[in-house]
Order: structure tokens, then C-alpha cells, then sequence
């Protein structure tokens, strides 16, 4: 066995197994955490297999942004681990049975020979100037620049949605109105009161002289 070889057994493994304790620990920052180890596994992988620039996005995206932001939100929330473990025997048997399903559909298909090393070789070597960056610019703005317009547009829809859905007018919600705050005048704001001198000592300086 090469170094190549163990290196993608290894990676392989380890993601596997984090993996596996993302969807069985019960503590959810801990799962966050299998959960970076996951895809640092994933793009060593990549590695493995000369696809540098999709584990780089990997990393600096998944890793270096939206995993971060997962934690800190799931940190911030203080998840109540009781009252999530109180409805968990009620969908424990249909999991059961997906979880089964899907191993033994992953079995079908991993047994046959499709998959196999004879019939999926690994791919030759690149020469030094090869740049899987550049190919993978060039496929995916002409074979498949369409769909990859068209998932634009429905993550744009997302977007929209999710701001929809977040600013839904509440009336025991006080909103603020940028355009009256901007255009307001000082005298809206402050009132300006004339008022007589009034001396605090004047009243016991009478008594005193009485």
C-alpha cells in the first residue's frame, strides 16, 4: 500500500466516524464540532484525489465561516437537552427503519461491481500545469452554465423568502422608520422652556431674618 492510499483509507475513515457521532451525539456542540472534522476529512479526500481547490473552499467556506457561525449560534442558544431527549423514543422507530433501509441500499449498491476498482480506476496523474481551478471554471460556465443560473436564481429566492418571512409585520413590535429619523428637525426634538430664575436659598434666608 502507498502513502496515497493509506492517506485516502485514513481520511476516509475519519470521516466516516465523525460522521457517525454528528448524527449520535447528544450534545449539540460537540456534534458541530464531529461535524468540522467531517469536512476536514472531506477535503483531505479531495486532496487525495488532486482536487486542491474544492478542499481549499472547503475549508476556508465551511469550515472557516459556517461551521464557526453554527457554533457560536448553537452556543448561544443553550439548547434544553432534556426536553429534546423527552421525544426521542417516538421517532426512534421509524429512524430505525430508515436507518436500515439505507444501509442495506448502500450495501446493494457498494457489493456490485459497477463500483468496483476495476471498473472505476483511478484517474492518471496531471502534469504540473494542469490547474483543476481553471477546468472547472471553464465546465461550469459552459456545459452546465444554465443550471448553474438557475440554482443562482432559487438561492436568490431563498434569500428573499427567508427576509420575508423575518420581517412580517407584529403589532407588539415596535419597528423604526429610517426615512422619518432622517428627516427629522431639531425643534422635533428638542423643546426649548423659558423659565424665571428661582434662588433655592431665598426662602430660608427670609426665615432666618424673621
Amino acid at each position: 500500500m502507498t502513502f496515497l492510499q493509506f492517506s485516502f483509507y485514513f481520511f476516509a475513515a475519519a470521516l466516516i466516524f465523525a460522521a457517525t457521532m454528528v448524527v449520535t451525539i447528544r450534545n449539540p456542540v460537540k456534534a458541530v464540532l464531529f461535524l468540522v472534522l467531517a469536512f476536514f476529512s472531506a477535503a483531505g479526500v479531495w486532496i487525495t484525489l488532486e482536487a486542491e481547490f474544492l478542499a481549499v473552499v472547503m475549508v476556508l467556506v465551511y469550515v472557516g465561516a459556517v461551521m464557526v457561525l453554527f457554533l457560536f449560534v448553537v452556543m448561544m442558544l443553550d439548547i434544553n437537552l432534556t426536553r429534546l431527549k423527552e421525544g426521542f423514543g417516538e421517532y426512534l422507530p421509524i429512524g430505525g427503519i430508515v436507518a436500515v433501509l439505507l444501509v442495506v441500499e448502500m450495501a446493494i449498491i457498494l457489493s456490485s461491481k459497477v463500483f468496483g476498482p476495476a471498473s472505476m480506476p483511478r484517474p492518471p496523474g496531471q502534469p504540473e500545469t494542469y490547474s483543476n481551478t481553471a477546468e472547472l471554471g471553464k465546465i461550469l460556465y459552459t456545459e452546465y452554465a444554465y443550471p448553474f443560473e438557475i440554482a443562482a436564481i432559487i438561492l436568490l429566492v431563498a434569500i428573499i423568502a427567508a427576509i420575508s418571512l423575518t420581517l412580517r409585520r407584529r403589532p407588539e413590535t415596535r419597528y423604526q422608520k429610517p426615512a422619518s429619523q432622517v428627516s427629522v428637525k431639531s425643534s422635533d426634538r428638542i423643546k426649548i422652556i423659558s423659565m424665571d430664575a428661582e434662588n433655592p436659598h431665598a426662602d430660608s434666608q427670609g426665615e432666618s431674618g424673621k
